[in-house]
């Protein structure tokens, strides 16, 4: 059986979920959820949620063979906050794997009190460079890709396209950093501008006046969550959609229900979209799109595979996590069938993969979703590997 404890006050979605625990057990395993579950940015976490416990259900409540215990924590997007509650997974409820965190700012957080303890920390979408450079863990794998490796999807794009002129904004964090930086690496043409907003910021006024006068050629940005959701907006009332916008991140399945028609035909880039052609896949978004709702985005396909990876490190073992070696082993063979086809874990622990255009579109029942438009990167390796000594 699969028992779900919401450790987080004030978490929205709790009646929700069932709050009968039972005691740790040796044929018992544990896993603590710690992601970003309130504020502007719930809807991402809550997609990382959804996808990791619809894949505990497909497995009938027991990863790796064992009943399967999942404490969800809300890290309320603050680094001290996540650091306190990643301390009393390991210490006091002992959890076996930590799977989170969505921002790059609580990775950087919580990624040692975790990982000093033995305690795999499986992250379904933040994958900052230092992690897959110098400070790699032999602890730490991610399940969704290097920070920069979506946003260089999109610098390739521009550089193919020819746009001579593009103005970036991010916000002021890691992981906002990294996006900018990724889109450098394959775009060669002219910067004019490069903007930094506070994380979490609404209002764009400023920012859309700057793009106004600068008349560039295209516009690429990183703005998750309900940041995306208003930029998008703002953006087209400002009537600066003549220019190009490119994104990551901005236009996506956690957006475009608040978004629509405001964002379609806006480009992004991506590891995965909901109409991938590949049975798995299509099996995923019909059994997310039945028990949630709403469409699965890119969050919710990484956390599913995050639970199968876990699945993956359990079955090796027979079931005996104290064997830390034979599950390291596994986590980093990744013998399971991922959601997005071709995937594989590199020696960072990041994971090696194909990368796509993607845009915004409207289906015929009237919900959005991205869709593939081509595949850009094959089987590609992130830019800091060579870095990591493990």
């Amino acid at each position: 059986m699969t028992s779900i404890r919401t450790a987080a006050l004030g978490l929205a979605t709790a009646a929700a979920l069932s709050s009968t625990a039972f005691a740790q057990s040796d044929d018992q395993l544990t896993v603590g959820m710690m992601l970003t579950l309130s504020g502007p940015a719930a809807v991402i976490g809550e997609q990382a949620r959804n996808g990791f416990m619809l894949a505990v259900d497909d497995m009938d409540g027991k990863l790796g063979g064992l009943d399967t215990e999942v404490l969800i924590i809300d890290d309320e997007l603050k680094p001290d906050v996540a650091v306190n509650k990643a301390k009393e997974l390991v210490e006091r409820d002992g959890a076996d794997f930590v799977v989170g965190p969505i921002f790059s700012n609580i990775l950087m957080a919580i990624a040692k009190p975790i990982t000093d303890a033995e305690t795999f920390l499986i992250s379904p979408n933040a994958g900052t460079s230092v992690f897959a450079g110098p400070a790699c863990n032999e602890y730490l794998f991610v399940s969704s890709y290097q920070n920069d490796q979506m946003h260089e999807v999109m610098g390739k794009y521009a550089q193919d396209e020819g746009f001579e002129k593009v103005f970036l904004m991010a916000p002021n964090y890691q992981a906002g950093k990294d996006s900018l930086a990724g889109f450098k690496h394959s775009y060669k043409g002219e910067v004019v501008d490069e903007v930094y907003t506070p994380l979490g910021q609404l209002d764009f006024s400023a920012e859309l006046a700057k793009i106004a006068a600068a008349q560039p050629d295209a516009v690429f940005t990183f703005m998750p969550g309900g940041m995306g959701v208003n930029l998008v907006k703002q953006y087209r009332q400002a009537g600066l959609d003549t220019i190009p916008f490119l994104s990551t991140f901005t236009v996506d399945e956690t957006t475009l229900p608040a978004q629509q028609d405001a964002a379609i035909g806006f480009f992004g880039g991506a590891n995965w979209a909901p109409d991938m052609d590949l049975p798995q896949s299509k099996k995923f978004v019909a059994e997310y799109e039945e028990k949630y709702g709403s469409v699965p985005g890119t969050y919710a396909m990484q956390a599913y595979d995050a639970a199968q990876m876990i699945d993956a490190a359990v079955k090796a073992v027979d079931g005996d996590l104290s064997d830390k070696e034979g599950m390291m082993a596994a986590l980093e063979k990744a013998d399971f069938q991922s959601l997005r086809g071709d995937f594989k874990i590199g020696k960072n622990h990041f994971p090696v993969q194909d990368f796509y255009l993607v845009k915004a579109a409207k289906r015929d029942d009237g919900k959005y979703q991205t869709e593939i438009v081509k595949k850009v990167f094959d089987d590609y390796v992130d830019n800091y590997v060579d870095k990591c000594r493990m």
